[in-house]
């Protein structure tokens, strides 16, 4: 399958698409979609890159991700457990171009705007995942009015974004194969040096062009996105593997020099690595 675009696979004339994604890891290439995604992780773990951010996702979370966002799900390498996520897929003129403008339906745009950039919910999530047990046996109508509950739970609960820009305009082929190629290509070698000529050999692109290119795509410079990527992952280890010292981690996650990575680690996250990890321990 092409990394950009992805194309939701439905029946002719369906409004709204329930899925099941059982997998030993779920579709891991960079893509976007013009349906709009309602998500929640029934088991797994793994990162979740987002337009130009990189997160954690877990077992529970219930996600919202706007039409055209690029994104892409990567299980843990390690893990054993099968993945499991439900979805619901639609889109805003799914049930009539004007559907969503009704002065009903008025509290729901906010929420839209924020699914732009991928939002997360973070309270009201039992009732929520209540919501999304019932999916699998519902009829279409039930299905729909589900739907409208879990945005109205968007509405009411908090929710945190996943991404700080998106770029807003839909990825040809060519360059959806190109950007997905460099995410890739960063998610699976983070750990490794790697250098603005190696990168932007894989983009087939000059040094110059793929830094220009990069930057007007995620508002960053490659090498900004590809320290948060190490960051975020050691974040992780941090958390998740307390038996590693933190120049071990570091230099699992492609820092080579530990005063480097504190520095670099600090002006990301405002604390520390040791500090970062005895927050966790004292929760």
């Amino acid at each position: 399958m092409k990394p950009l675009p992805f194309k939701i696979p439905k029946p002719k004339n369906e409004t709204l698409v329930f899925q099941i994604d059982r997998e030993q890891v779920f579709y891991d290439q960079f893509h976007q979609h013009a349906e709009i995604q309602l998500s929640q992780i029934r088991k797994g773990a793994g990162s979740l890159l987002v337009g130009d951010t990189l997160n954690e996702y877990k077992q529970g979370d219930i996600l919202l991700i706007g039409s055209l966002v690029p994104h892409v799900f990567k299980s843990d390498s390690h893990s054993t457990e099968e993945s499991l996520m439900y979805t619901l897929f639609f889109g805003k003129d799914s049930f009539g171009k004007t559907f969503f403008e009704l002065p009903d339906l008025a509290d729901v745009q906010p929420i839209f705007e924020k699914a732009n950039y991928g939002i997360k919910l973070i309270t009201h999530t039992e009732e929520a995942s209540q919501l999304f047990d019932q999916l699998p046996n519902q009829a279409k109508i039930a299905q729909l009015g589900t739907l409208f509950q879990l945005l109205h739970i968007f509405n009411i609960g908090k929710t945190e974004p996943l991404s700080s820009f998106v770029y807003d305009k839909r990825y040809s082929d060519i360059e959806g194969k190109r950007m997905g190629t460099v995410m890739q290509y960063v998610m699976d070698h983070y750990q490794e040096p790697i250098s603005l000529d190696l990168i932007s050999e894989k983009a087939h692109m000059s040094k110059n062009a793929f830094c220009r290119y990069f930057k007007k795509r995620t508002n960053k410079t490659f090498f900004q996105f590809l320290i948060e990527i190490r960051v975020e992952n050691a974040c992780k280890q941090l958390v998740n593997h307390p038996e590693k010292s933190i120049s071990e981690i570091g230099l699992d996650c492609g820092f080579f020099n530990i005063s480097n990575f504190n520095r670099q680690f600090k002006g990301l996250k405002g604390d520390t690595p040791s500090i970062y990890r005895n927050k966790f321990r004292s929760i």
